[in-house]
């Protein structure tokens, strides 16, 4: 892990920090306000759906200043830490060389110098090479970093479309994993300042789906309903069970991850990522994520 990508998670948090305080203060002002007009003694109250379950709680008290208190901060700081001691491992495991190309791919001009340096080193420090690749991936999928295209064209690129398909959808669920249990933690305040509107509609979808939630979830993952990143951060908090969570994950994938790694086979040929995907690999993710919701709408409408 660069310096350059703990930089940018930190400027995140702090940016998320800030916008809190400011959401935080609005609170106070439209509380005080309310608390005046209304001669109410509960401050707390509920978002409810039409089945009455409770979708998001707003807090019985005003909030603090701060988004995690020091334990939630603490769990934050010692997965950080955790990602960082592999790193450092697997780095010290290496030859001594010149690892000034070793950074997160951006372009497709950084992947291309990234492949051309690590084609060195995957054969005689294979198992180097894949715990430092699954290390990065996991830390990318967990904290929300952009750029996961990128190392599975990588993946496909080094070890073939077999081996990198399986080595991405390994990565992949075990990086979703891990941002699902890290945001069950400490999730909530990050995810009510990022995404409250989708978090209220993505609530209602799961109960609304819930004797077939897996189908649903196939569905999200096949197709560009929700953004990843916000799912994996956001089922915990709606309560979508973790079974279900990653074997959607897994098998939802996998259609994706097989387009994009067999690219990485071709990854001299690629001009920009929209050459990725040509209008049969999109035709086959829509029957794909059509598929996965054929069973509700049958018996949607064999209830009905």
């Amino acid at each position: 892990m660069s310096g350059k990508t703990k930089i940018r998670v930190i400027m995140v948090l702090t940016y998320v920090i800030r916008i809190k305080e400011e959401e935080f203060n609005s609170m106070e002002q439209q509380w005080q306000v309310e608390t005046t007009s209304n001669n109410s003694s509960s401050c707390s109250s509920s978002v409810v759906s039409n089945d009455n379950r409770k979708i998001i709680a707003k807090p019985s008290a005003l909030p603090s200043k701060f988004l995690w208190t020091n334990g939630e901060m603490a769990s934050a700081t010692a997965v950080v830490l955790g990602f960082a001691v592999s790193l450092v491992g697997v780095y010290l495991s290496m030859p001594d060389s010149d690892y000034s190309f070793l950074k997160l791919p951006r372009t497709l001009e950084d992947l291309h110098v990234l492949r051309d340096n690590l084609e060195s080193y995957t054969c005689d420090y294979t198992i180097q090479v894949l715990v430092g690749y699954c290390t990065v991936y996991i830390f990318m999928q967990t904290f929300m970093i952009p750029g996961t295209v990128f190392m599975s064209l990588l993946a496909g690129s080094l070890f073939g479309v077999i081996k990198g398909l399986a080595l991405v959808v390994f990565a992949a669920t075990a990086g979703a994993s891990s941002c699902y249990f890290l945001s069950n933690l400490i999730g909530r305040p990050l995810i009510l300042s990022l995404w409250p509107d989708k978090l209220v509609f993505f609530q209602n979808q799961v109960a609304k789906r819930e004797s077939r939630l897996l189908n649903y979830m196939l569905f999200l993952r096949v197709t560009p309903t929700l953004p990843n990143a916000f799912i994996n951060v956001a089922s915990p908090l709606v309560n979508v069970p973790y079974h279900t969570f990653v074997l959607a994950t897994s098998l939802g994938l996998l259609p994706v991850a097989f387009i994009t790694v067999r690219a990485g086979m071709a990854l001299g040929e690629l001009q920009s990522l929209g050459d990725l995907y040509d209008m049969q690999s999109i035709g086959t993710l829509f029957f794909i994520g059509l598929a996965s919701v054929i069973p509700t709408l049958i018996s949607n409408n064999t209830k009905s």
